[in-house]
């Protein structure tokens, strides 16, 4: 008999995620963290526009956007000249742009969100250890009242880079460190570089970086999370007691203003004074990865299982996308509906991703953001975390070919639709309900009543196969003749679902909780997709 259904360690951003997404379906969760208060401080401040669609479907993207400012791009000097200026720019048919925003802000509005369904975290509390078997998993907690054992369904470790979980897991953690230390400052200038654009400002000689200057802008007037190599008298040895992991704040004295002012008045593009110091600290940096997302009923997550360097600001995003990843299908395990193999595609669908974050954020810190392509296109779909694709996954059929997305993929927005009441246009996405899976149905322009029943037929089978967490459409052409049907009907009246879906006839989409494509197939082939849903739904 567990006391709870899920028991999430560490209420940062990414368990805050998997908290939340847990509560939205239902589940039974509790989450603690072995700080007394919420730490204050600027440290990830890039949201990728991937994150901003995972924010839209928790219900905080509001909130979120209120709270940061756009980032627009960034500017590079060298030797006190600029050298080059990146603007962050995607087509129209990605909803979203960057954003910054302080962690500070993004955990306060996770944890509000988390409040609305009745769950507070429980501060002073850390996990110490657990054991695990085929029925549950048994947590001993220790906090200032003593040491508590809770018998828990799951157990997600969101407990950073010295994780508990993961140690006593027994999950390798390999990988190496850098040399060089940082210092980082959440500061005000009065410069007057263009409102959302990064600095980054380099003093080289002989093509070699030998002083760096990189300002992320953060609302406010003039504010900037600022970092830069570190001065001797900061610098403090690698670490030799504890795990050895040399990676986050450490020191023995955080920067002051002046350190800070000493760097901007060497590698400022122009004048320039720093005030209003809120947080500074001194950081290393490390690149590590486990060899698994989980074990059982226990699971990592963010820097529990992966760590590397900030560049491209893809650290929080990755961990918050393996939160969102993961809770869906635990929710379904908790509820009894999940498929022998759908646990274990976390692991499988993750890992893979947070293999090939530590490996380019590792080359980007040495040679710079997208030296390893030539298309900014690409380079820019990729930072953005558009380009995840899931293929190899074990509950993704892939066996597919011609034009469109592939299933494994992010599932693309599209606007210009039409339904019933509605006076104006809608979005693809506003169909999804972020917590079940969703079919879509296309119906094109040679369809007819016979087609309708063969969709309403299907809609019924893939219903009954997803024990009725499944959303059913029937998008169709403008020129489609639907006649009466009793599922939902939208309307392409723009054709942009076409342009973006690429349908051939009668085809079936499913597109997943987390926003990614699980199936595509004919809906006259009932039994393709009814087979693909087996490997999610028990």
């Amino acid at each position: 008999m567990t006391d709870v259904d899920v028991l999430v360690a560490g209420a940062g951003p990414i368990g805050l995620t998997a908290a939340i997404e847990l509560r939205r379906r239902g589940v039974a969760v509790r989450i603690v963290d072995p700080l007394l208060e919420p730490p204050q401080y600027a440290k990830a401040v890039g949201v990728q526009p991937r994150t901003l669609e995972v924010f839209e479907g928790m219900g905080v993207l509001r909130e979120i956007l209120d709270a940061g400012i756009e980032m627009r791009g960034q500017i590079v000097f060298v030797n006190g000249a600029e050298s080059g200026r990146i603007d962050l720019e995607l087509p129209t048919d990605i909803p979203f742009r960057f954003h910054s925003i302080p962690q500070y802000e993004t955990e306060r509005v996770l944890r509000e969100r988390l409040a609305d369904f009745g769950t507070t975290i429980e501060r002073g509390v850390r996990v110490t250890g657990f054991e695990q078997d085929a029925d549950q998993v048994t947590i001993t907690l220790e906090s200032s009242d003593g040491t508590e054992d809770v018998h828990a369904g799951y157990l997600i470790g969101c407990d950073g880079a010295h994780s508990i979980v993961r140690k006593t897991l027994g999950l390798t953690f390999e990988g190496g460190a850098f040399d060089e230390q940082y210092m980082l400052g959440d500061v005000a200038v009065d410069w007057s570089q263009p409102r959302g654009y990064g600095v980054r400002s380099m003093h080289q000689t002989d093509g070699t970086t030998d002083d760096l200057l990189v300002c992320i802008p953060l609302p406010g007037h003039g504010r900037y999370r600022m970092s830069m190599l570190v001065p001797d008298e900061l610098a403090a040895p690698p670490p030799t007691a504890g795990d050895g992991i040399a990676h986050g704040f450490e020191g023995p004295r955080a920067p002051e203003l002046s350190h800070i002012q000493a760097v901007v008045d060497r590698l400022s593009p122009e004048p320039a004074t720093v005030s209003d110091m809120r947080w500074s600290s001194v950081f290393r940096i490390s690149h590590r990865i486990v060899d698994s997302y989980g074990r059982g009923r226990v699971f990592v997550a963010g820097d529990a299982a992966h760590i590397h360097p900030p560049t491209g600001a893809q650290g929080m995003n990755t961990g918050i996308q393996d939160a969102h990843n993961l809770a869906w299908k635990v929710a379904l395990a908790v509820e009894g509906v999940a498929a022998d193999t759908l646990l274990a595609s976390y692991d499988a669908e993750r890992r893979p991703v947070g293999e090939e974050v530590v490996g380019r954020t590792v080359q980007s810190a040495r040679e710079g953001i997208g030296a390893d392509s030539s298309d900014p296109s690409h380079i820019m779909r990729r930072e953005a975390q558009l380009l995840i694709s899931y293929a190899g996954s074990p509950i993704v059929d892939t066996t597919v070919d011609g034009p469109g997305p592939v299933p494994g993929e992010r599932a693309p927005d599209a606007y210009g639709l039409s339904r019933d009441v509605i006076n104006f246009p809608i979005r693809l996405f506003s169909l999804l309900d972020r917590r079940r899976h969703t079919a879509l149905l296309y119906a094109d322009e040679s369809a007819g009543p016979a087609d309708v029943v063969t969709a309403e037929a299907l809609a019924e089978r893939i219903s009954a196969a997803a024990h009725g967490q499944l959303d059913v459409y029937l998008v169709a052409s403008p020129e489609a003749q639907v006649g009466s049907t009793v599922l939902p009907l939208v309307r392409d009246a723009d054709g942009l679902f076409a342009a973006a879906y690429h349908p051939r006839g009668g085809t079936v989409y499913v597109v997943r909780p987390d926003g990614y494509l699980g199936y595509r197939g004919p809906s006259d082939d009932p039994d393709a997709a009814t087979k693909h849903l087996g490997a999610t739904f028990a």
